[in-house]
Parts: C-alpha cells; structure tokens; sequence
C-alpha cells in the first residue's frame, strides 16, 4: 500500500478515465436495446435485457475475484474490456430473440470482471484513510460513463443508426484499456496463468469478511435494476421524445457528481454505517418520488433525487468492502459485493418487468416495491449488522 496522502496519481486518473470510457460503452446500448428487442419479437421479454446482463456478471465474478489476487489486476481489466468490444461488434448480426438473449449473457463478463480488477487496483495505490473519498472519484467518472452513454446512444441512433452505435460502443471499450497502457502492476506475487485457476472452490465465490456490506448492496441495487429497465418508458410517457429518453440517466451523473466525493470524504471521518443510514432512506424516498411521477418536471425532479442517494449509497459501501477485506484476498471481496450488486439489480430488473408489463400504470408497483426494499437496508443497518457477522462467524471489524 502507497504511503502517499495525495489520491491524485497519474494512475488514478487514467483508470478514472478508463472507467468512464467503459461505463458509457456498455450503458450507451441500453435505452434501444428495448426497441431492438421489440423488432425481434420480444417486447415482452424487456426485463431480461438487464437480468441475464447481471447474472453472467455475478457469474464470473468469483472468477474474476481469484484471477486478480493471483493473475494481477491488469490481465483481469484487460480481459473484460475485450469481452465488451468483441459483442459491440456481434449485435449488428442478430436475427432472433434468443440470440440476443445469448449475446447479452455474453456480454455480462465484460462488467464481470474489469470492474472488479480496476477497484482492487485503486484499492492498492490509494492511502488507506482515504479510501472513501477516492471510491468517491472513482465511482463518480463511472457515474459520468453511465450517464453519458444512455443519453447519447439514442442520439447516435437516431443520426447515424444502430450499427453504429453499437460499433460505437465497441471503440470505447477498447479504448478504456489502451489508455493503461505502461502502468505497472500493484499485485505483489503475481502467478503465471493456468488452467487450474480456473477451478472455483467455495473459498473463491464467497468472502464472508464483507457479507454486511453485500447484504445491503442487494437491498438498495433493486431500484437500480427497475430504473434502468422503466425509465426509458416512464421518459416517453411523460412527454420525452425518443433520442431524449436517456435524460433521467443525464440528471441521475449531475446530481451526483458533488455528493459522491463529499459522501466519501464524511465516510472516511464518520464511518461508512452513518453514510449508509442517510443513503437507504434517501434511495427510498427517489424510489416513491419516481412512483409517482407523471410530468417532465417531476421525472427531472426524481432523476436528481436519485443521483443524490446512489451517490451516497455505492462508493461507501465500495470503501466499506474494502476496509473488512484482507489485503491477499481483495479481489475476492470486491468480487463478492458485487456479486450481492448484480443479484439486486437482476432482480430489480427482472421483478420490475414483470410487474410493469408495459402497462405505465404498473410502473409506481414496481418503485414502490423497491422502496421498501430500501427500507428494509435501513433496518438492516440499525439491527442486523452482528446477525449478518454472526451467521457467517465472521470477525467484528472497525470502519
């Protein structure tokens, strides 16, 4: 671990860079990807565009997690970068619903596994009391990447055509590697590749040290999963045309953008649990804001609140992960909570079409469900932290 006070090394800003490159690759496909299906035949099937996504993802992540305590951090960015840029290239080609299915399963390794390198890498140059606040910065350029791509996809859609955009999104992903090029790796005892390290033993899917943490991911990350199945639909509905449909993703980055660093910086001096307490209440209060909304001023009004409680929510509880995990099985750890993130938001997505069913009148159903979710992480924090230590006798940490 550097002894450096400063977060801002060139490291640290190239991967926040290569983050905001690779959010906005896989995320600017997603606003048409509800259109395209429908031309397949599928419109009914909406809520599996970001399930099956989610579930490769949660998927490989015990893979990516041992791979990058043992293979390094690189290789495992690397990786999923090319993942992303190879299945921007194939979407072009579908002609069947099931295809489509297959690809987005596909696609799901790319977040399963340069996500997972890029923190663990972060996690190894920053000093650890500032933990938070550079998960802060961090989270905040993949904020911009998830915002910037839902809001211009449809735009490039509509200028150049689907192909493109898909071809577009292959480009920024490769480029959120190529920008790291020359820098070293931070893993201490790096291993060859083999075959072997393939074989996941239970010790590799789950790391019971950051089980609190992931509990309350899968909780709060089912609103997320219903935003980015509904909101297109919700932003149409309220009187947005098609290239503006992304817009809720657009408010979502700006209201985020201060909180997320002042989130991390209070965590680091109050704690994360204080941080979280806010933030779940927050979610749910978005979530109920969101249910009701029925005019363009509210869906914008919404958007906002929204950006403000996940800005509080993901880089604490990414800092949070961080402090419980042991230094030789980081990867793991970060791998496990998000593995609990890409649960909530699979399920989030796939609950919330369900109960949509492209009837906008079900869509405050689907919020208000989330809410309570939310709520329930409220609780969760008050009264089951040394439940969620006991049951997987895992040690009391300080964080």
């Amino acid at each position: 671990m550097t002894e450096q006070n400063s977060i801002f090394s060139l490291q640290f800003i190239l991967l926040c860079l290569s983050s905001f490159l690779f959010f906005s690759s896989f995320n600017m496909i997603v606003p048409d990807l509800y259109d395209y299906l429908t031309t397949l035949g599928g419109g009914e099937l909406k809520g599996l565009v970001i399930a099956l996504f989610t579930v490769t993802a949660g998927l490989s992540r015990p893979f990516s997690g041992k791979l990058s305590d043992t293979v390094g951090r690189i290789p495992v960015m690397i990786f999923g970068a090319a993942v992303c840029f190879v299945v921007g290239f194939l979407y072009p080609l579908l002609s069947s619903v099931w295809a489509f299915m297959l690809l987005r399963f596909l696609h799901g390794f790319s977040t399963g596994f340069k996500p997972t390198g890029t923190s663990a890498y972060i996690a190894d140059i920053v000093p650890n009391h500032r933990r938070g606040e550079a998960m802060g910065y961090s989270g905040l350029f993949g904020s911009l990447g998830m915002a910037a791509g839902p809001s211009y996809g449809p735009k490039i859609t509509a200028w150049f055509g689907l192909d493109t955009m898909f071809y577009t999104s292959s480009v920024l992903a490769i480029l959120s590697v190529l920008i790291l090029v020359g820098m070293k790796e931070t893993l201490p005892e790096k291993q060859p590749f083999r075959l072997a390290l393939l074989r996941i033993k239970k010790t590799d899917v789950f790391e019971p040290r950051v089980i609190n943490p992931s509990i309350l991911f899968l909780l709060t990350s089912f609103s997320f999963g219903a935003a980015l199945t509904l909101m297109p639909d919700l932003a149409i509905s309220v009187g947005f045309d098609q290239e503006s449909k992304g817009i809720f993703f657009r408010y979502f980055v700006f209201s985020s953008l201060l909180i997320r660093i002042l989130a991390g910086k209070i965590s680091d001096k109050k704690g994360r649990v204080y941080v979280l307490k806010w933030a779940t209440i927050a979610i749910a209060l978005a979530d109920i804001m969101v249910a009701f909304t029925h005019t363009k001023p509210m869906l914008l009004a919404s958007s906002i609140a929204f950006g403000i409680a996940v800005g509080l929510n993901t880089p604490t509880i990414y800092a949070w992960t961080i402090d419980l995990s042991h230094d030789k099985a980081r990867g793991r750890g970060i791998a496990t909570m998000y593995i609990a993130l890409e649960i909530g938001i699979g399920l989030g997505a796939f609950a919330a079409g369900l109960i949509y069913g492209n009837v906008i009148e079900n869509l405050r159903e689907a919020f208000l469900a989330c809410a309570i979710l939310s709520l329930l992480g409220f609780l969760f924090l008050n009264f089951g932290l040394s439940w969620g230590e006991k049951l997987f006798n895992n040690p009391s940490d300080e964080v």
